[in-house]
């Protein structure tokens, strides 16, 4: 059967390699993107169907109605670790407002597979509830709309939270990217003490993921209405000990000074402690294995 999803986040990393996955799996792929957002690339553009959210209701409810997915993968966030004052009216529009309005859209049109994104920010100190910022705030109150559409329109609901990732042509700023980059370019980088615990996992598990869940969902109707599971590497590492990895898997000095800037206010120091892991799924890519292929294709 030629399985349909209707994907966004598509102009995002995880989002444009989770399309790129579902097309080389057999998938049919339409895209919802955001009128005022990035552009898909030419390479996805031609390959996807493409839908415009303009913020309104009636765009999500239109693009819903038109490509009938038989699951929704919805990965659109804007990520931002500390906002200014300006910036929670774009953190609710595109956390909370563009979701809401996708679920709705699901619920007037019978469709009854949803995987939303979240974040293990949202779990600070490893509590239950305790979101890092605003940002994860805006996940975590999203689940709990998800929560009412599961209950009162029967959708399927899986929240797949997300840890660090990384992976081959990454636009992100991420630290490993940062890293990367210093190391080619010699540079002094000035970093934290470096002893935040990371969870890093590999793109291509993250998509492999989400085709898991896709799956537990096409599978069975009769599953809990809204279930959240993690994805984690099962290797957490500190900052300190990744460069230590990088520089051997590489050959390659990085010219990193440890302590040069504090931690940021209510930094991570250490990942999300025993959370519910996505049944049948096992990490494929190991760390040292994903840096050296990292570097190789460098």
């Amino acid at each position: 059967m030629n399985h349909k999803a209707l994907v966004t986040g598509a102009t995002g990393y995880i989002g444009a390699k989770l399309c790129r996955q579902l097309l080389a799996d057999g998938w049919q792929v339409d895209v919802l993107v955001r009128k005022t957002g990035r552009p898909l690339t030419e390479e996805l553009a031609r390959k996807v169907g493409l839908h415009t959210y303009d913020g309104s209701a009636q765009s999500a409810l239109d693009a819903v109605a038109v490509t009938k997915p038989n699951v929704v993968f919805h990965l659109a966030s804007l990520f931002i670790a500390e906002h200014q004052s300006d910036q929670i009216t774009d953190l609710i529009n595109s956390n909370l407002l563009f979701g809401t309005h996708l679920a709705e859209a699901c619920a007037r049109n019978g469709v009854k597979r949803f995987i939303n994104t979240g974040t293990s920010w949202q779990h600070y100190r490893s509590n239950e509830y305790d979101p890092v910022c605003l940002y994860a705030a805006t996940k975590q109150a999203f689940e709990d709309i998800l929560d009412f559409y599961a209950d009162a329109f029967g959708i399927h609901v899986i929240t797949l939270k997300l840890f660090d990732t990384y992976g081959p042509d990454d636009p992100r700023p991420k630290l490993v990217n940062l890293l990367v980059k210093t190391m080619k370019s010699g540079e002094a980088l000035g970093m934290s003490p470096g002893n935040q615990v990371l969870d890093l996992v590999h793109i291509d598990d993250v998509t492999r993921a989400f085709e898991v869940c896709a799956q537990q969902l096409l599978d069975s109707d009769s599953c809990k209405p809204h279930v959240r599971y993690a994805v984690s590497s099962g290797a957490p590492l500190s900052v300190r000990q990744l460069v230590v990895m990088l520089e051997r898997v590489s050959g390659n000095a990085i010219n990193v000074t440890f302590g040069a800037r504090s931690y940021r206010e209510r930094e991570v120091m250490y990942p999300w402690q025993s959370p519910q892991l996505l049944p049948n799924f096992t990490p494929m890519i190991d760390m040292e294995s994903g840096l050296l292929n990292l570097i190789s294709d460098i």
